[in-house]
């Protein structure tokens, strides 16, 4: 008889690679309708007049509950004989790569979901795999198939319609045109160039580098990162209500489960499927993150955001013919 650590264990590994994807999805697409629900739920629960749950202690306090977690698991890894294999190249690699997706892109999205739709920071925020796609063909001479490029210009192109058609009624601007582009848009669009980004780097220096190192040294150091720039800019009263109780029972439940949950996943699904499954998880991001809008928020989708959310689910299936017609040449 198995101890019951080791049967949970087993039972784990029998879950299907895809499964492990799709839940990954789920929960990253339910993080940003999440996020504004608890920042709701913090504004009924002022301290002093303070939102205690506000979008920096989130970050903050979510990213410090993650690194916790993360240190449980993957800790008895971090070994001097492990980090010492790192070379300098290493290290720059990863401190770019955290400073990129552990620090920036969280802050970018996390200002822009409190001036915007949640709708729109998912939308726009599709302009990531056509920037990771022309970035990988620049850089790293990689060579992709006409479906691969036709699905990321016409995901690109609904990106661009859903801010520039105007909503109904809504008056043009005085440039002549509907754009519905405010600085909540303009920081969701800064949040994915800097994941794209971040993305080639890991590409180009960090195959070689351990999931443990890295999840550690990316979530630590944007958590370190973000706490010194608010700190410098704001002073230590912005953070004054972050370790109050009512925001860590919310905090323990949303760094665990959304960041740590979410990452486990789709790391562990990374590692038994192929290109194409990935690909096609990927692909019902933002149907997902749309739907959890309507559910937990009661967000329902705008006239631009029908539209250009249409295009976009158009260039995902002409991507996923194009991965799958790649996946069937190597076969």
């Amino acid at each position: 008889m198995l101890p019951i650590a080791a049967q949970i264990s087993n039972l784990f590994c029998k879950i299907p690679g895809r499964t492990y994807l799709l839940l990954a999805i789920v929960i990253f697409a339910t993080a940003n309708s999440v996020l504004r629900k608890l920042t709701e739920l913090g504004a009924n629960h002022l301290i002093d007049g303070r939102n205690p749950i506000s979008f920096c202690n989130v970050l903050f306090a979510g990213n410090l509950c993650a690194v916790l977690v993360l240190i449980l698991i993957y800790g008895k890894q971090w070994t001097p004989q492990t980090l010492r294999q790192l070379s300098w190249s290493d290290w720059v690699g990863l401190s770019g790569v955290a400073l990129l997706s552990g620090a920036l892109a969280p802050a970018l999205t996390f200002m822009a979901l409190d001036l915007t739709m949640v709708n729109n920071v998912i939308l726009i925020g599709r302009i990531e795999p056509p920037l990771i796609l022309a970035l990988s063909v620049l850089i790293l001479r990689e060579r992709v198939n006409p479906w691969v490029v036709a699905g990321a210009v016409f995901s690109f192109i609904g990106v661009i319609l859903t801010l520039l058609i105007p909503e109904p009624g809504e008056k043009m601007l005085e440039m002549g045109m509907g754009f519905n582009l405010g600085k909540g848009e303009l920081m969701a669009a800064g949040g994915a160039i800097s994941l794209a980004v971040s993305t080639v780097i890991s590409k180009v220096k960090l195959r070689q580098i351990s999931l443990a190192i890295f999840t550690i040294f990316r979530t630590g150091t944007g958590l370190v990162v973000f706490f010194v720039i608010v700190f410098k800019l704001f002073g230590p009263s912005h953070f004054m209500d972050v370790f109050a109780p009512f925001v860590w029972q919310w905090m323990i439940l949303y760094g665990a489960l959304i960041v740590v949950g979410g990452q486990l996943c789709w790391f562990q699904g990374l590692k038994k499927t192929g290109a194409s499954d990935v690909s096609l998880a990927s692909s019902f991001s933002p149907i997902a993150g749309i739907l959890a809008a309507y559910l937990i928020l009661g967000e329902v989708p705008t006239l631009p955001q029908y539209i250009g959310g249409s295009i976009i689910i158009l260039g995902i299936i002409l991507n996923q013919i194009g991965v799958q017609k790649k996946t069937a040449h190597f076969h």
